[in-house]
């Protein structure tokens, strides 16, 4: 190619990455803890992105990868535990790499009970009657919250106190309606604004569970939409870290560092 045509493909390049995107609309399956973040990560992105259009759908990141496999129309998912995202992509039904964006920490928290002084081994007691814990069979929260339960030596003495939430959302939700008395939830969900006018919490030892991995990844369905993949890019930008710490979470690079 000689220099005129170089010169030639350069503009053309350029100017298909300088326009505009067109109008589109973007359906996230998300994990429930990131309810609070991923809201205002949305809102911020819409900003700067005015006529386009987000729909997040929050829930367990178990049922969602099933529900993926079975042809569920979202274009990014979300996912609490990254190996999920990762066994989409191994399964070629959605387009890698798969982007780490936090690791998840446990509390235990209350409505009724002063849980900055709990710790797990006094869920054992009379005090305690209900836990509500989200359900281990598939979702990521509640895997590690029996894991941790097991590590202490009183999930045989709780488990007929259990009650399981379908996702940590839910499981949020018992607690915070007194449904149960103290619930082994989410930081990032009890660091938001209601719940923490209501309760207190106590950081669940993370040396008393896997980590919290998460990952998201861009499905098969928006391999080729612009937006997805400008909303993936945005989400490594400061803005959009500073939130994520705000709402508790470690970021993949800070936790791997401790």
């Amino acid at each position: 190619m000689n220099r005129n045509g170089i010169g030639l493909a350069v503009l053309t390049l350029w100017a298909v990455m300088s326009q505009p995107i067109a109008a589109d609309t973007l359906t996230i399956a998300a994990a429930a803890d990131l309810k609070y973040a991923m809201d205002e990560i949305v809102a911020l992105f819409l900003k700067g992105h005015p006529g386009h259009k987000i729909d997040v759908v929050y829930g367990s990141s178990g049922k969602t990868h099933a529900q993926i496999q079975q042809g569920a129309p979202y274009d990014l998912f979300f996912s609490a535990d990254i190996s999920l995202p990762q066994a989409l992509v191994a399964k070629g039904l959605a387009t890698g790499p798969v982007h780490p964006y936090a690791v998840g920490r446990l509390v235990l928290w209350s409505a009724t009970q002063d849980a900055s002084r709990l710790r797990l081994s006094d869920l054992a007691g009379m005090s305690v009657r209900k836990i509500a814990i989200a359900n281990p069979k598939h979702a990521p929260y509640g895997q590690k919250a029996e894991e941790a339960l097991r590590k202490v030596g009183v999930w045989s003495s709780v488990e007929s106190k259990i009650v399981y939430g379908e996702n940590i959302a839910q499981t949020a939700q018992f607690a915070f309606t007194g449904a149960a008395d103290v619930g082994i939830v989410a930081l990032s969900l009890a660091l938001s604004p209601e719940m923490a006018a209501k309760g207190k919490y106590s950081l669940v030892p993370d040396s008393l569970h896997k980590p919290l991995e998460q990952g998201f990844v861009v499905t098969n369905r928006a391999k080729d939409k612009k937006l997805a993949a400008a909303f993936s890019g945005w989400m490594a930008e400061k803005t959009v870290r500073a939130t994520m710490t705000k709402f508790g979470f470690a970021l993949p690079n800070e936790a791997a560092g401790k």
